[in-house]
């Protein structure tokens, strides 16, 4: 008997396309779907009825599997996807991947296992074979906030690199000439894509990143203690330090109380990702807020979008700067937010 693998072999097209074909799907082209059913025919070709009903049987629930549940943006972007799904008739099963790929890979597994309509996935690395599997299989996924390249689904995230470039100019303008900053892990979008953009700008203005300011975080705040501890034992340590993440802002706050120095007066500090509390920190901290309930919202919108047939498109939308006083200077500009 011909499987799956028999007639994408004949017609010459990958599994996913033919998944696609047998399931009406309108992204195939005319051409591809002609040389699939030919095949189908040729080969005598039947999908199994019974899993076929089980794949389309919609259960009115989505998925969404976020890196950290600990770290307010990702709390927060839950919170905002269970509010549009639940708009759009939709439940949520929300799974904590804890910045670990082996986990984020348990939870996609068992939510498939659930017969959820669809996948919302902030990657926890950059290179899940699962997650190719997930997509090839034709499980409707849309990628928020991070994404992993080569996997052909629609991406919903927050650009930085203006506002990272905001922010650099900002603190040139303040008189801050050694900035340093805090990455998150390599093998993340949103970890390199931030650490690039910060040393572009700095480029920009005729600043060097030496390797020495440049500090290896995990997207955990006892990362961000780490780094900034090695940071304050440099012979001539930064004036500035731009954790990536607020997690590991809270980390590099915690590195500079413990060494008795005060913000901004001995160093400044700065993060990617604000967050309600930032207001009260003493000083309130100088931050890039992504526009999270935009990026929920529109998350969930693509992916029913997918699982009702249509083709939605990504999504990028920009970050701002929100400046306050954790990096000297008043907080007196458009942005800013006391």
């Amino acid at each position: 008997m011909a499987s799956i693998k028999d007639v994408a072999a004949e017609a010459g097209v990958s599994v996913a396309t033919v998944s696609r074909v047998l399931n009406s799907h309108p992204s195939v082209s005319e051409e591809a779907r002609t040389r699939v059913l030919a095949a189908v025919e040729a080969l005598g070709y039947r999908p199994n009825a019974v899993a076929r009903s089980l794949r389309t049987a919609q259960t009115r629930t989505l998925g969404l599997v976020i890196s950290d549940v600990l770290n307010p943006y990702f709390t927060e972007l839950a919170r905002f996807v269970e509010e549009e799904a639940r708009a759009l008739g939709y439940s949520v099963i929300i799974g904590n991947a804890d910045e670990r790929p082996e986990l984020q890979d348990h939870h996609i597994r068992t939510l498939i296992d659930r017969r959820i309509d669809g996948l919302l996935v902030s990657p926890a690395d950059g290179g899940s074979p699962l997650m190719r599997d997930v997509a090839l299989g034709g499980t409707p996924m849309v990628f928020v906030d991070r994404w992993i390249p080569g996997i052909d689904v629609p991406v919903v995230r927050a650009d930085g690199t203006g506002a990272v470039k905001d922010l650099v100019a900002h603190l040139h303008g303040l008189g801050h000439r050694r900035l340093a900053i805090i990455a998150g892990p390599a093998a993340t979008t949103t970890g390199n894509e931030r650490v690039e953009a910060f040393r572009e700008a700095m480029r920009g203005l005729g600043l060097a990143l030496p390797d020495a300011y440049i500090g290896q975080g995990d997207f955990q705040a006892a990362s961000g203690r780490r780094a900034t501890e090695r940071f304050l034992a440099l012979a001539e340590p930064p004036e500035v330090v731009f954790a990536a993440d607020n997690l590991m802002a809270l980390g590099a706050l915690d590195a500079i109380r413990a060494r008795g120095l005060r913000v901004p007066d001995d160093i400044a500090l700065a993060a990617f990702d604000d967050i309600p509390w930032f207001v009260h920190t003493d000083p309130p901290i100088t931050a890039i807020a992504q526009p999270t309930a935009d990026l929920a919202r529109a998350a969930v919108r693509a992916l029913a979008d997918l699982i009702e047939g249509r083709t939605p498109q990504s999504v990028t939308l920009p970050a701002r700067l929100v400046v306050r006083r954790s990096c000297g200077g008043a907080a007196t500009n458009k942005r800013s937010d006391r």
